[in-house]
């Protein structure tokens, strides 16, 4: 139990009716930080990801907040996605708001030396799971013509930089599919958008080193990375405007961070 980080509710633009969020990756990081805000914040709640403990967890936590249901799935197994999702109960099958959060970096290695099983998996989890939870998603929010999607980016998909190679790419494939999926949408009403994070202090350089925490432990040294509750309040404030305001492409860095490759080290505030 973590009762101790539940954040505080804010009043500004939440709506007074309960709305259904869907957050892939939920079982840490990013996704953990929203969902914990968005129960303190009168969302109902899908929370999907492969570690069916944390899942566990996590739902007793926010269960005392709001209604939480709970998808345990490899989002790189398409049938698998579209079965959960296509099967919903009833009461939890009118999704309001998508949050693709689900991604990870794997190895960081020049091309010539990367590992087809880390280009695979990247390619699998940012760009095919994405898709693949965001098409079980899609045809309610078209019939109903509303619906907001959240893609989570990463500044990696605004530029690139050594090393970063197939990552790099994946991300950049999810700035072009959040843009196609804005314009194939919007004759519906469906509200599209992208939170791009630089660095954020998650498992995200733990899983990219393979489980070397003093590998992942220095990419954060010197200076003050994001944190997930950071992004988590981005994210609320953009599923609360009201509908006509649709925050089409944000990106946000830690003040340390001026790209991918520069960062003061010598920064700690």
């Amino acid at each position: 139990m973590h009762n101790e980080t539940h954040p505080k509710a804010i009043s500004q633009g939440i709506a007074k009716s309960p709305r259904l969020a869907l957050i892939t990756g939920a079982t840490s990081g990013i996704g953990r930080a929203t969902a914990r805000l968005f129960a303190a914040n009168n969302f109902n709640l899908i929370l999907c990801g492969r570690r069916d403990e944390r899942l566990q967890e996590l739902q007793k936590e926010l269960g005392v907040l709001t209604r939480v249901h709970t998808l345990n799935f490899d989002i790189r197994n398409k049938d698998e996605v579209l079965q959960q999702i296509n099967t919903l109960p009833n009461e939890f099958s009118d999704i309001d708001i998508l949050v693709n959060n689900a991604g990870n970096a794997h190895g960081l290695d020049p091309i010539e030396e990367g590992s087809l099983d880390d280009w695979e998996a990247m390619i699998d989890i940012n760009i095919k799971g994405l898709l693949f939870v965001s098409k079980a998603v899609l045809p309610k929010m078209v019939a109903k013509k509303a619906g907001h999607i959240i893609n989570i980016g990463s500044t990696a998909g605004k530029e690139v930089y050594p090393r970063g190679n197939v990552y790099c790419a994946s991300k950049h494939a999810v700035d072009a599919l959040n843009q196609g999926m804005r314009i194939d949408l919007n004759r519906y009403g469906i509200r599209v958008g992208a939170v791009n994070p630089g660095l954020v202090a998650t498992e995200f350089s733990l899983v990219r080193f393979k489980g070397d925490d003093r590998k992942a432990a220095k990419v954060y040294e010197g200076f003050q990375p994001l944190r997930p509750e950071d992004i988590a309040d981005i994210i609320l404030f953009v599923v609360t405007r009201p509908y006509h305001v649709n925050i089409a492409d944000l990106v946000v860095m830690p003040t340390a961070q001026a790209s991918s490759t520069i960062v003061n080290k010598n920064y700690d505030q």
